[in-house]
Protein backbone atom coordinates (compact mmCIF):
# COMPACT_ATOMS: atom_id res chain seq x y z
CA UNK A 1 0.00 0.00 0.00
CA UNK A 2 1.55 3.38 -0.79
CA UNK A 3 1.06 6.49 1.32
CA UNK A 4 -0.76 9.39 0.75
CA UNK A 5 1.37 12.17 0.07
CA UNK A 6 -1.29 15.31 0.38
CA UNK A 7 -4.76 16.33 -1.06
CA UNK A 8 -6.29 15.08 -4.26
CA UNK A 9 -7.59 17.63 -6.69
CA UNK A 10 -11.43 16.95 -5.61
CA UNK A 11 -10.43 17.39 -2.19
CA UNK A 12 -9.12 21.09 -2.80
CA UNK A 13 -12.54 22.05 -4.64
CA UNK A 14 -14.32 20.73 -1.97
CA UNK A 15 -12.83 22.52 0.35
CA UNK A 16 -12.73 25.80 -1.66
CA UNK A 17 -16.69 25.39 -2.59
CA UNK A 18 -17.26 25.05 1.06
CA UNK A 19 -15.33 28.69 1.89
CA UNK A 20 -16.69 30.25 -0.76
CA UNK A 21 -20.30 28.79 0.44
CA UNK A 22 -19.51 30.01 4.58
CA UNK A 23 -18.49 33.22 3.18
CA UNK A 24 -21.39 33.74 0.74
CA UNK A 25 -23.70 33.12 3.81
CA UNK A 26 -22.04 35.13 6.08
CA UNK A 27 -22.06 38.52 3.52
CA UNK A 28 -26.26 37.64 3.42
CA UNK A 29 -26.98 37.17 6.82
CA UNK A 30 -24.41 39.98 8.38
CA UNK A 31 -24.76 42.90 5.49
CA UNK A 32 -21.18 44.54 6.27
CA UNK A 33 -22.17 46.96 3.97
CA UNK A 34 -25.87 47.61 5.97
CA UNK A 35 -24.31 47.64 9.19
CA UNK A 36 -22.03 50.35 8.44
CA UNK A 37 -24.68 52.48 6.57
CA UNK A 38 -26.80 52.02 9.69
CA UNK A 39 -23.82 52.53 12.16
CA UNK A 40 -23.24 56.10 10.23
CA UNK A 41 -26.67 56.94 10.65
CA UNK A 42 -26.44 56.53 13.80
CA UNK A 43 -23.47 58.56 14.20
CA UNK A 44 -25.61 61.32 12.16
CA UNK A 45 -28.23 61.02 14.74
CA UNK A 46 -26.27 61.67 17.55
CA UNK A 47 -24.15 64.55 16.03
CA UNK A 48 -27.78 66.24 15.32
CA UNK A 49 -28.76 66.07 18.70
CA UNK A 50 -25.44 67.99 20.31
CA UNK A 51 -25.79 70.93 17.70
CA UNK A 52 -29.53 70.89 18.77
CA UNK A 53 -28.49 70.73 22.22
CA UNK A 54 -25.95 73.55 21.77
CA UNK A 55 -28.55 75.58 20.17
CA UNK A 56 -31.10 75.25 23.10
CA UNK A 57 -27.89 75.94 25.68
CA UNK A 58 -27.53 79.23 23.48
CA UNK A 59 -30.49 79.90 23.38
CA UNK A 60 -31.39 79.48 27.55
CA UNK A 61 -28.63 81.85 28.09
CA UNK A 62 -29.92 84.62 26.15
CA UNK A 63 -32.94 87.07 27.94
CA UNK A 64 -35.44 86.70 25.32
CA UNK A 65 -34.63 82.91 25.06
CA UNK A 66 -33.82 83.54 21.31
CA UNK A 67 -30.90 81.97 19.71
CA UNK A 68 -28.31 84.44 19.44
CA UNK A 69 -25.29 84.73 16.65
CA UNK A 70 -23.35 86.82 14.87
CA UNK A 71 -25.06 85.02 11.52
CA UNK A 72 -27.70 86.63 12.20
CA UNK A 73 -31.07 84.72 13.67
CA UNK A 74 -31.56 81.20 11.92
CA UNK A 75 -32.48 81.08 8.55
CA UNK A 76 -36.36 80.29 7.96
CA UNK A 77 -35.46 78.57 4.37
CA UNK A 78 -33.62 75.30 4.34
CA UNK A 79 -29.87 76.49 4.67
CA UNK A 80 -26.91 74.29 5.08
CA UNK A 81 -24.34 74.36 7.65
CA UNK A 82 -21.30 75.75 6.67
CA UNK A 83 -18.59 78.70 6.56
CA UNK A 84 -19.38 79.49 3.41
CA UNK A 85 -21.24 82.70 2.52
CA UNK A 86 -24.07 82.37 -0.05
CA UNK A 87 -27.77 82.45 0.40
CA UNK A 88 -27.98 78.95 1.26
CA UNK A 89 -25.71 78.73 4.34
CA UNK A 90 -25.68 79.37 7.40
CA UNK A 91 -22.64 79.98 9.31
CA UNK A 92 -23.09 78.76 12.99
CA UNK A 93 -20.64 77.21 14.43
CA UNK A 94 -19.06 80.53 15.48
CA UNK A 95 -21.77 80.37 17.92
CA UNK A 96 -21.57 76.76 19.46
CA UNK A 97 -18.87 75.70 19.11
CA UNK A 98 -15.96 77.07 21.84
CA UNK A 99 -12.39 76.23 23.04
CA UNK A 100 -13.82 75.62 26.23
CA UNK A 101 -17.03 73.10 25.08
CA UNK A 102 -19.28 75.94 26.89
CA UNK A 103 -22.28 74.27 24.56
CA UNK A 104 -20.94 70.76 24.54
CA UNK A 105 -19.17 70.99 21.37
CA UNK A 106 -15.54 71.44 20.79
CA UNK A 107 -15.85 71.06 16.86
CA UNK A 108 -18.61 71.40 14.50
CA UNK A 109 -20.10 67.90 13.81
CA UNK A 110 -20.11 66.56 10.52
CA UNK A 111 -21.55 64.06 8.00
CA UNK A 112 -19.70 61.02 8.10
CA UNK A 113 -19.81 60.06 4.51
CA UNK A 114 -20.58 63.26 2.43
CA UNK A 115 -17.24 64.12 0.30
CA UNK A 116 -17.48 67.71 1.06
CA UNK A 117 -17.92 67.90 4.50
CA UNK A 118 -14.94 68.71 6.76
CA UNK A 119 -14.32 70.59 9.84
CA UNK A 120 -11.20 72.60 10.30
CA UNK A 121 -12.24 75.41 12.56
CA UNK A 122 -15.30 77.59 13.38
CA UNK A 123 -13.85 79.82 10.08
CA UNK A 124 -13.66 76.99 7.88
CA UNK A 125 -15.95 74.05 7.63
CA UNK A 126 -19.05 72.30 6.34
CA UNK A 127 -21.16 69.91 7.91
CA UNK A 128 -22.99 68.36 5.74
CA UNK A 129 -26.08 68.84 7.73
CA UNK A 130 -29.00 71.45 7.06
CA UNK A 131 -31.18 74.16 9.59
CA UNK A 132 -34.69 75.75 9.48
CA UNK A 133 -36.77 77.37 11.66
CA UNK A 134 -40.20 77.83 10.87
CA UNK A 135 -42.66 80.14 11.64
CA UNK A 136 -43.88 79.32 15.08
CA UNK A 137 -40.10 79.40 16.13
CA UNK A 138 -39.32 75.53 15.91
CA UNK A 139 -35.95 74.53 14.62
CA UNK A 140 -35.25 71.61 12.79
CA UNK A 141 -31.63 70.37 12.18
CA UNK A 142 -31.23 67.46 9.13
CA UNK A 143 -28.75 65.12 7.90
CA UNK A 144 -29.80 65.05 3.56
CA UNK A 145 -27.08 62.67 3.56
CA UNK A 146 -28.58 59.80 5.34
CA UNK A 147 -28.26 56.67 4.04
CA UNK A 148 -30.62 53.12 3.82
CA UNK A 149 -34.09 55.40 2.88
CA UNK A 150 -33.99 56.89 6.55
CA UNK A 151 -35.13 60.68 7.24
CA UNK A 152 -32.78 62.05 10.04
CA UNK A 153 -33.78 64.87 11.70
CA UNK A 154 -34.52 66.82 15.54
CA UNK A 155 -36.76 69.29 15.91
CA UNK A 156 -37.54 71.62 18.81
Amino acid sequence: MMKRRGMTLIEIVIVMALMVLLTSVYFLVANPAGQLALSRNTERKLQLEAVMNAIQQNKADQNNEQFSCSSGPIPTSTSFMRSASGSSSYNIAPCIVFPTGIYGLFTMPFDPSASSSYYQSPTDYNSGYSIVQNASGSITVSAPNAELNQVISATR
